[in-house]
C-alpha cells in the first residue's frame, strides 16, 4: 500500500498559489466578505501560514488586486491590424470577457474594495487606465496627442469603466449589445470634437477613410441615418390623420 506525499511549495509558488486562490474567491464575492480562513481552506494551508506568507489581509487583497490590474491592462493590447472599429471591439470584448468573470473582483479594483483610498490601490487603477489610454491613442497613430484627443480617450476609458460597473448590477443590456455601444460611443465622442477642432476633424476623417461600410463605423452610421429619417413628432402631441 503507498501514501502519496503532499508536495512542498516554495515561497514565491506558495505566494502565487495564494493569490490565484484569493482571486477566485473574490471573482464570486466582494472581498469585504471573504476570510482569511476561506482562502487558507481553498489553498489547502492552515490560517497562520497564510499570515506567514502575507502579513495579513490587506496584503493578500493588494497582491490579488495587482495580478487583476495588469490581467486587465493586458486586455486592451491589440494587433494594430486592420480598421479602427474592430480593433476597438474586440479589445471591449476581452474588457467584458474579463469584468464577466471577475464581477466582484473587477468592481473591488475600480472602487477600492478593502482599500479604499489607499495610494496602493490607486496607484494600480491609475495604472490600469493609463495603459488603456496608451493603447488606444497608439491605434490611432498619434504619437502627440492633441488636447482635445487626450480628452475624448480618457472620457472614453472613463466611460468604458463606469458603463460595465453599471451592467454588473443586473446585466440588464445583453453584453454584444453594449460592446458595441461602447465601440459608437467612441466615435460620436470623436466626431463632435472634430466639429471643434480642425485637427481632430483631420485624424477623425484618416480614421473613417480605412473603415469598411460594414464595420461597428459603419452600422453607427446607418443608425443615425434610419434615426434621422424617422417621422419627427414633438413630444406629447398626437400624431395628425392624413
Amino acid at each position: 500500500m503507498t501514501t502519496g506525499v503532499r508536495r512542498r511549495m516554495g515561497v514565491e509558488e506558495r505566494r502565487q498559489q495564494l493569490i490565484g486562490v484569493a482571486l477566485e474567491l473574490f471573482s464570486r464575492r466582494s472581498p469585504d466578505d471573504v476570510s482569511i480562513d476561506e482562502i487558507a481552506a481553498a489553498a489547502g494551508i492552515s490560517r497562520p501560514l497564510v499570515y506567514h506568507y502575507f502579513p495579513g489581509k490587506q496584503n493578500l487583497y493588494e497582491a490579488a488586486l495587482r495580478r487583476a490590474a495588469d490581467e486587465l491592462a493586458a486586455r486592451f493590447t491589440e494587433p494594430r491590424e486592420g480598421p479602427l472599429g474592430d480593433r476597438l471591439l474586440r479589445v471591449m470584448g476581452r474588457f467584458f470577457d474579463f469584468v464577466d468573470d471577475h464581477g466582484p473582483g473587477f468592481s473591488a479594483l475600480m472602487r477600492g474594495g478593502p482599500a479604499a483610498g489607499s495610494s496602493t490601490t490607486n496607484a494600480m487603477i491609475d495604472e490600469v487606465r493609463r495603459a488603456a489610454y496608451e493603447q488606444i491613442v497608439a491605434h490611432l497613430g498619434v504619437t502627440d496627442p492633441p488636447a482635445r484627443l487626450a480628452m475624448v480617450v480618457r472620457s472614453w476609458v472613463s466611460l468604458a469603466e463606469s458603463t460595465a460597473l453599471i451592467w454588473l448590477d443586473g446585466r440588464q443590456i445583453p453584453r454584444a449589445e453594449l460592446e458595441l455601444q461602447l465601440v459608437h460611443d467612441f466615435a460620436a465622442l470623436a466626431a463632435v470634437s472634430a466639429a471643434y477642432d480642425e485637427e481632430m476633424a483631420r485624424i477623425v476623417l484618416r480614421i473613417l477613410v480605412l473603415e469598411p461600410a460594414d464595420g461597428p463605423f459603419g452600422d453607427l452610421l446607418t443608425r443615425l441615418a434610419s434615426l434621422t429619417a424617422a417621422p419627427k413628432s414633438v413630444p406629447g402631441q398626437r400624431p395628425t390623420s392624413p
